[in-house]
């Protein structure tokens, strides 16, 4: 067998694992191995209770990696998330005390409950994978992804993530309700609290992160490139946006595409690829002008719509 053939049994293994656990949501499973593969954070957007925190525990055991949370609330300090320098009298040294931002998965559980100042901490190790204490730096293991959560029907205490923070974020995701027969067979199951505590690895951390240096060798046609700048310039000229998708959005689509192709042993992106998932990673990126939001518009709608007006490429050079 070749290490090919070995890493995509091995990432099809991953994604089983997940999928035994975590019921009914095989979609939003993918999605968030492509944003893992593809180095991308993830915003989960939902209500209380539909298994954001076991997909993510449930990921963490299934690749062997570290996995810590942080729960937000307005008193989280940003020294909370990256950790301290503590003075030891002794030694007559200080030493570096490790936050929970060091970990392969992070769960940041209610983001919009901390403060703008505390979210901003998030942004460095989002952007640069270090995180610096003190002047001095620290770089974060290797995969590091930070998934994050928001209530989107409680407002009260709550601070907006600000569009830099939105930006950072490879996708917005939705896990939603299950449907009846997924809701009975999780309920007449013994470990229906705890599923993700029942996951024995099937990976290391270290193969992943070789999966990762595959991942951005999956070939992208110049043809297909230039229909990802369509898509992107398309959300900035559409009549009821205010600000369009960034070249930061453009990058995370190319890498969450290679990374989809992969998944489909694929080694060459198509046009399908960024059909996918144009909409989980474009439409938060999206601001939509007032009178447009007033008539109903949304950015999921913007994203759909040029999609749909953006010829597709027919012949690709592989």
């Amino acid at each position: 067998m070749d290490t090919r053939t070995a890493e995509y049994r091995l990432s099809n293994e991953i994604r089983r694992n997940l999928e035994s656990c975590i019921l009914g949501k095989q979609a939003e499973i993918e999605r968030l191995l492509i944003a893992l593969l593809a180095g991308g954070h993830v915003l989960i957007e939902d209500v209380p209770g539909t298994g954001k925190t076991q997909l993510v525990k449930a990921l963490a055991r299934t690749i062997g990696g570290q996995f810590r949370r942080i729960q937000c609330n307005p008193d989280l300090l940003p020294s909370d998330i990256t950790g301290v320098a503590i003075y030891h009298p002794k030694n007559e040294t200080f030493m570096f005390r490790p936050g929970p931002v060091m970990a392969n998965l992070v769960l940041v559980d209610e983001i919009n409950r901390a403060t703008t100042k505390t979210q901003s901490a998030l942004l460095e190790a989002m952007e640069e994978r270090h995180i610096t204490v003190d002047g001095d730096t620290y770089g974060l293991p290797v995969p590091f992804t930070l998934i994050a959560t928001q209530n989107p029907i409680e407002f009260d205490g709550t601070y907006t993530l600000p569009e830099a923070q939105l930006d950072r974020f490879m996708m917005k995701l939705s896990l939603g309700y299950p449907d009846a027969a997924t809701e009975r067979q999780m309920i007449v199951s013994p470990h229906a609290t705890s599923p993700a505590e029942l996951l024995e690895p099937v990976a290391t951390a270290s193969q992943v992160a070789q999966i990762m240096e595959d991942v951005k060798r999956v070939h992208l046609d110049a043809a297909v490139a230039d229909y990802i700048i369509r898509i992107i310039r398309g959300t900035r000229e559409h009549s009821g946006v205010q600000l369009g998708a960034s070249p930061r959005a453009a990058i995370s689509l190319t890498a969450a595409a290679r990374a989809n192709a992969y998944l489909q042993e694929r080694d060459y992106v198509i046009p399908d690829d960024i059909k996918l998932l144009a909409t989980s990673v474009l439409a938060h990126r999206i601001i939509l002008h007032t009178e447009s939001r007033m008539n109903g518009l949304t950015t999921e709608d913007v994203v759909q719509a040029v999609v749909g007006e953006t010829s597709v490429p027919v012949r690709m050079e592989r």
